[in-house]
């Protein structure tokens, strides 16, 4: 049996000020279709100023948001490969 290595690049771009962090992450398929995500992050005023927290908080739901949808289209193909509905288990 014959396997074949497979890599995906994931981008993950953030904008930040005081107090908000955004992060929008975008990941290529070998097929050519671009999934993004984006994530926020927010600081009270009382925080101390971590601006790596409020990027790791806004990445990881930028990240979740592209595994949802990174799940949806492989149910989306699951259906269209066997002519019935798959149920799509988001954890």
């Amino acid at each position: 049996m014959m396997h074949t290595a497979v890599g995906w690049h994931v981008e993950i771009e953030f904008q930040e000020d005081d107090q908000h962090t955004r992060a929008a992450a975008m990941v290529r398929l070998p097929d050519g279709t671009e999934i993004r995500g984006h994530g926020r992050a927010s600081r009270y005023r009382t925080d101390p100023n971590q601006p790596r927290v409020g990027e790791e908080i806004a990445g990881a739901r930028a990240l979740n948001e592209l595994a949802m949808q990174l799940l949806d289209k492989a149910h989306e193909e699951i259906d269209q490969a066997s002519g019935r509905t798959s149920q799509p288990i988001h954890i």
